[in-house]
Order: structure tokens, then sequence, then C-alpha cells
């Protein structure tokens, strides 16, 4: 698609389309109605053709219009790009130019004109932006293609409001309106002398992932620092989140330091795991990995064997429970150094346990619900350059009816059980992950390694080093994805490894189902991976 673009001025607009070719949008010729424009020299910079039609003294509108389609004319462009186009542009012009837009700084219909800026500010209103729209006679008043929100602070000013809403929202916007016309989704309704009249744009709907996605949130606290000390960090909510979070959890010990940027992150990863279980759960959990996880009878006892999974690692770590935290539970995390309690409250005994500790963070995230109400949010987010990465949640929970037992010997009823407890936990353990349970607890944790065979092999070495009063022998093992060869099999074996539970699905399948039936190990699919790369 060609593009005219028409600016008065420098054309920032336009320049920003020219440098980033949305839908692969060509700007064919730059054309201004002022002598020595600054668009002028930017559009030759881009080796972009220009042209000048100055509106000479008397002379009309008509026959300055004239004279700027006669130039078009020999461009062959598809669509008319305004950029501070300080012209109002008539009836014959439009019906004869092919599809016009302009940009407008602000969110029409409010605060049309010259100085939307100002009456942004006069007006007192919170959010501003721009509109992108099909030029009429009418001045800023024909049908919006899109536009593009922008929030107005107090300490604002008509300059910096401007810089904002071109940088943040004109060129998000314009870009995106060309593009929607370079791929042909939009449709434009017409009257008899082919002005639009409405604009109608394919694809721009709703559901689950939407064309479009506008995020407001409001700036919760800023912390101390970010991932590293030389790095500054702030805290956003979502207001309208209703699961329980770390976000809006209640702070109960006062004496101690404000939450940092990894205390939020890992505390949000050690709930998001004990979410996953209805009995008794403790996890604790280091750089948003699980260094322990188990379920019990009683909290007491699923934090003690959570802890015995790794102890040294779990020093200086993020505890979570699923239950009111109580006295017992209390002494035993008192016991060694933790960052952050995570718990859906806490008793008072507990509280006069744990507040002797100066610097331990204790939160209450409150009731965590029952079910699938613990999870409301249905998606998750991940931030990249220039982007953002939005996915639902993995929210599988097979159950023993979903696995399909690959192997000579039918696994156990027990052991059927902690395939299942592994896979919940598994699904927080960052890729490649290995895991080694028995019973509803962890033995061995191997995870963020390039490969499979070594997180097999570091899960082992854990169990065998640092697990207290456990032991690979005899336990199931969890992958989050196939296995491409037997050989992590054969690492299992070695290290006791008597049951697997792993998604399936590799070309060498029969190979691995082999290599488990040379070492008497039951295996079961589960038909779907579970990696987890952040």
């Amino acid at each position: 698609m060609k593009i005219a673009g028409l600016a008065s001025n420098r054309g920032r607009n336009l320049r920003h389309i020219a440098d980033v070719a949305p839908g692969g949008a060509k700007l064919s010729v730059a054309l201004t109605n002022r002598e020595g424009a600054p668009i002028i020299e930017a559009a030759a910079e881009r080796r972009i053709p220009t042209e000048v039609v100055v509106r000479e003294e008397g002379e009309s509108r008509a026959s300055h219009e004239r004279r700027i389609l006669d130039r078009l004319s020999g461009y062959d462009v598809d669509v008319v790009c305004l950029d501070g186009y300080m012209r109002v542009l008539t009836e014959e012009f439009l019906a004869a130019a092919p599809t016009t837009l302009n940009v407008h700084p602000s969110l029409l219909p409010a605060f049309p004109g010259t100085d939307a800026h100002e009456q942004v500010l006069e007006a007192g209103v919170r959010t501003t932006g721009c509109t992108v729209h099909l030029v009429t006679e009418a001045v800023d008043d024909g049908p919006i293609l899109t536009q593009e929100p922008v929030p107005v602070y107090a300490d604002d000013d008509a300059a910096s409001l401007k810089r904002r809403v071109l940088q943040e929202a004109e060129f998000t916007a314009y870009p995106r309106a060309v593009r929607w016309l370079a791929e042909g989704s939009v449709g434009i309704e017409t009257d008899e002398d082919g002005i639009p009249r409405s604009v109608r744009v394919d694809g721009d709907t709703g559901g689950s992932f939407p064309a479009r996605r506008f995020a407001s949130e409001d700036r919760a606290d800023r912390l101390r620092y970010g991932e590293n000390p030389h790095q500054e960090a702030a805290l956003y909510a979502d207001p309208a989140c209703e699961e329980a979070s770390v976000v809006g959890a209640e702070a109960l010990n006062p004496g101690s330091k404000g939450m940092g940027y990894n205390n939020y992150n890992d505390a949000d990863a050690a709930l998001g795991l004990i979410k996953e279980f209805d009995d008794p759960a403790a996890a604790v959990i280091k750089h948003t990995n699980p260094a322990g996880c188990a379920t019990s009878d009683t909290l007491a006892d699923a934090y003690d064997r959570a802890l015995r999974t790794d102890a040294k690692s779990a020093f200086g770590g993020i505890v979570a429970l699923n239950r009111r935290c109580d006295a017992d539970t209390a002494e035993a995390i008192a016991d060694s150094f933790k960052e952050v309690v995570v718990a859906p409250g806490y008793t008072d005994s507990a509280l006069d346990v744990l507040t002797e500790k100066q610097n331990l963070r204790l939160l209450d995230v409150g009731p965590l619900g029952e079910g699938d109400d613990r999870f409301s949010e249905r998606f998750v987010e991940k931030p990249i350059v220039g982007g953002r990465l939005v996915q639902e949640r993995d929210r599988q929970s097979p159950t023993a009816d979903d696995l399909e037992v690959v192997t000579e010997r039918e696994p156990s009823a027990d052991e059927i059980e902690t395939m299942l407890f592994a896979w919940r936990t598994l699904k927080h353990v960052k890729s490649n992950g290995i895991l080694f349970a028995t019973g509803t607890e962890t033995v061995g944790v191997g995870m963020g390694q390039v490969s499979r065979v070594d997180a097999v092999t570091l899960a082992a070495m854990k169990a065998e080093k640092d697990a207290e009063g456990k032991s690979a022998a005899g336990a199931v093992m969890a992958s989050d994805a196939f296995f491409p060869f037997p050989d992590a099999i054969e690492e299992a074996a070695d290290a006791g490894i008597e049951a697997v539970i792993q998604p399936g699905g590799s070309v060498n399948d029969e190979d691995v189902i082999a290599a488990a039936d040379d070492h008497d190990m039951a295996m079961a699919f589960t038909g779907s991976r579970c990696f987890r790369h952040d």
C-alpha cells in the first residue's frame, strides 16, 4: 500500500510510519504546503520524494487542492495521511482523493480543535489520548477508526501532555490504522458523493485474545530496588483482580523491611503452587522454583516435609501455606531464616512467634477459595521488549483416569497418587524440569536445565545430598516434557526411581518405554506437557 503524507510542519507521525512500515505500507511521497517545512528534510533523509505546494496569495482553496491532487496523481497512492496539515479540506478534494486519514490529539468527540491539550488540562479530566479518523469536510468529525488512551498526571502541562500523547498514543494508533488498511481489514461506507460516513474493522473484536488490549494499573508501591540494587522498581496493581494475591496482601509485621521485587516475584510463585492442593500444603520457594513442597494431614507436618527436601536451599526462601498458619507451623518456620511467609491468615499465637523475627515479612492474602474459585485470573502475562506475551494459565490437573499406562508394569495406587502430586508441583518448576517425589512430598528437584538428562542428574544429586531422611530409591519421577531418548530413564534407574509420569509424544517413545520395562518401572503418559519458561 502506498501512502501520501500531508504535513505543514515536522510530520513526526509520517516519519514514524515511514520507519515502521505498518502492514508493509510505504510512504511514497511527503507533501507540504509550507516552504522550508522540516518534513522536507526528514523525508529526504529517508529518500522519500517530496512536494511543496504553497497556496498562492488570493488563490482559492479549490484551486490549491486541485494542484495538490495533480502533484499526487503521479505517485499512484492508496491512502492519504494527514499529520498536522493546517488546512481544512473540501468535499471536492475528499471525493477525488483516496481514503484520507487524520490523527487528532484527544479522544474525540471531546476536545476538538487546535488547542486540545489546553482544553484537556482546563477540563481536569484524568484520561486523554488520540483519535485516528477518516477525514470529512467537518473539522475533527469524521468516522473514528481507532483511539488510544493516555493518563493525565497531576504535574502535566500542555508541553508534557503533547509529548506523551504523541509518543504513547499517536505512535501506536496511527500505524495501527494504516496497518488495518494495508491488510484490507477496514470497510468504509460512503455517501453518494464519496464522503465516508461510517467505518468497520474486521477482526477488531473481543474474545479471549482481542485485536487490541488496554491495561490500566495503579502504582501500589515503590520498591526498594529491582532484581538487583542498581535497578529501580515499582509494583503496579490491578484493582479488578479478585483472586487471592500477594499484591493485595496485608502485611502483618510492621517492623520488617518493605517487600522487594524478588520478594514479590517469589511470593507470587509460592502462592501459585500451594493453590494447587486441597489438603494442607506447604511450599518453600527460592528464585521462583520450589525447594520443596508437600501435603499432609497437618500444616506443620506438610511444612516439615517440604523443608526437608532441601533445607540448605530453603535458607532465605519464601514459605507459602494454604491454611491459616498455626503456632506449631510458625515455630518450625521461625527456626531458620526465611524472607517471607504467605498464608490465608495467622492465629494470634502464630503471630506472636513470627513477629519476633524483625525482618520476616508476613503476608495475609485472605481466603484462597475452594476448587476452581482459587483461580479467577484466567491469563498470565510476560512483558518483553516491544510488547507483551499473554497466555492462558496452566490449569491442567490430570486425574488417575487421564493417565495412559504404557509399560508392562501397572503403577500401584500409591504411585498414581504420587504421580498426580508430582505433576501438580512440577508445573511450577522452571523447565527443563524433573521432580522426584514419594507419597505427597518432594524428594529432589532438578530445574532450569538445558538438558533433560542433566535435570534428572540434578534431581538425583539433590535427593542424595540435600534431602533429609528421604531417598530417590523407590520414588516417582515426573518430567515436564517427553524424553527424547532412553538415557534419562537409565539415569533415573541408577538413582532408584521406580515409576515415571511424563507427557509422551516423542518419536522415540517405544525406546523410552522399553528402557522403563527393562528396569521394571511403571510409566504413565499425561498427553500434555507442563513447560514453565519464566
